[in-house]
């Protein structure tokens, strides 16, 4: 994968002793899913106080936050990607705010596709924004009067939001997830000594000793107060959309191999992945070698399923951060240069087989297979786990333009052409989607351009940052 970022990750503990701590441990395992900036809010002494700051889980938090952070019982976390742009401090998160309700304190994973429409609407009703962030649109949607005599003004405030989310949200005496009602990023809740815990992915459970319970379900809100865990829907069931439009690239490429991610082990489809590509597009070779790390599960599929030997044919520079998720394109340049290093030994007069997870602009690729040639390969067959990406992302994903995705301009052979390979080979859709187990419940609009959800007219992403 290259050149593609994801929005942010998401974790929260309540009523824990060591909430701080293990809200920065949880922030650590999630890592990938943002390395722009981190923050956590926690509740001390019935007060919500903030720690945010750009960088990287290890950078940010200080000696200071875990002094002044270690009476926090309850806690919300979040890292942070964003589109070029809006990398600034500002648009840290969580972000917290005073009401007359209270203190609220958000952070969020996702694109709200009529977030700026809302913005607008808030705006021209008094709502003044600090950020350029769409997450900051509940905060206004929850202070507002309309919803004075709400039963629990989050469910009016989820109910009018579209487009892809979750959330996690601290109040001075309780603590909110939540989750879009197509359920297109995974949301998952834990248990550790009697605490209840929220994440992007149950990696972040595993780095703590917490146990798995269950996924926070398309259109819940869920409400965690003096230890007791409420669940509600905030669209009525009659009109909860049963649409289900889980993201597939999170089990192509985004989440960590050791999350269970929508009930399947990422591990597990991109195994299955590798065999059908192998079964789709076989080649004559002597060596399969992975583009790491997303590659590396593919790659040992179409080697089992092909026969033919897996060997480390890259060499990956791990104080390197992922090429995509910098932000800006000098980084990514600089990033793709140093991070592989072709393994000479292992293709030097071999024919082979790279496997990798995707081709987005392509220029990434480019790079990584003439690596290839410079080492003495003697034939160069990439394979890619996924299909061809020609459309864009509304819903959480970093996506370029469309006239820069080098699919939806070339024809596969062309991309063979520009790669300078022997041979390119996409796994299908219908073989993705066997590969994850369902055919009915993934979002594969940047493959086929059908959209499970409508998405407004002149949508722009740097307008939905999350």
């Amino acid at each position: 994968m290259h050149d593609l970022g994801h929005k942010c990750g998401v974790f929260a503990v309540s009523d824990h002793t060591d909430a701080a701590e293990l809200a920065y441990y949880g922030l650590y395992a999630l890592q990938h899913r943002g390395q722009e900036s981190a923050g956590i809010a926690g509740l001390i002494d019935g007060r919500i106080k903030s720690y945010v700051g750009m960088g990287l889980v290890g950078e940010v938090f200080k000696t200071d936050y875990f002094q002044n952070f270690k009476r926090a019982r309850t806690a919300i976390a979040h890292t942070r990607y964003s589109t070029a742009g809006s990398s600034m401090l500002r648009n840290a998160q969580p972000i917290t705010v005073d009401t007359r309700r209270g203190q609220i304190s958000v952070a969020h994973n996702g694109n709200l596709t009529n977030g700026l429409a809302l913005r607008q609407e808030l705006e021209e009703r008094g709502s003044i924004f600090q950020t350029t962030s769409d997450s900051e649109v509940i905060l206004h949607l929850l202070a507002h009067p309309d919803y004075d005599h709400a039963e629990d003004p989050w469910v009016p405030a989820l109910a009018r939001l579209e487009g892809a989310f979750c959330y996690v949200g601290l109040t001075n005496d309780r603590l909110i997830a939540a989750r879009d009602r197509h359920g297109y990023r995974p949301l998952s809740i834990g248990r550790k000594d009697g605490a209840w815990l929220i994440a992007s992915e149950t990696c972040a459970f595993d780095m703590i000793g917490a146990e798995y319970y269950d996924d926070v379900k398309p259109g819940e809100l869920v409400s965690i107060k003096d230890g007791q865990l409420e669940r509600r829907f905030f669209v009525e069931k009659r009109n909860l959309n049963t649409n289900l439009a889980h993201c597939v690239f999170e089990h192509v490429y985004f989440a960590r191999p050791d999350s269970m991610i929508f009930g399947r082990s990422v591990h597990s489809s991109r195994t299955e992945m590798g065999k059908q590509l192998a079964r789709e597009h076989p080649a004559q070779a002597d060596v399969v070698v992975a583009v790491p790390d997303s590659g590396n599960a593919a790659a040992l599929g179409y080697s089992m399923e092909s026969g033919i030997p897996l060997d480390h044919g890259f060499v990956r520079n791990h104080y390197v951060g992922r090429s995509f998720i910098q932000p800006s394109q000098q980084q990514r340049a600089v990033a793709v240069k140093i991070k592989l290093n072709a393994n000479r030994p292992v293709v030097e007069g071999k024919r082979v087989v790279v496997v990798d997870d995707s081709i987005i602009r392509g220029t990434t690729s480019r790079s990584r297979m003439a690596r290839l040639w410079e080492a003495g390969a003697k034939e160069v067959h990439l394979r890619i786990s996924c299909p061809p990406t020609r459309h864009a992302c509304f819903f959480g994903i970093d996506f370029p333009s469309e006239d820069e995705l080098i699919a939806n301009q070339k024809t596969v052979e062309q991309i063979r052409d520009y790669l300078e390979v022997d041979s390119v080979g996409y796994l299908s859709e219908a073989g993705l989607l066997k590969a994850v187990n369902d055919g009915t419940s993934f979002c594969t609009a940047c493959f086929s351009g059908k959209y499970r959800t409508p998405t407004p007219q002149g949508f722009s992403k740097l307008a939905a940052e999350c």
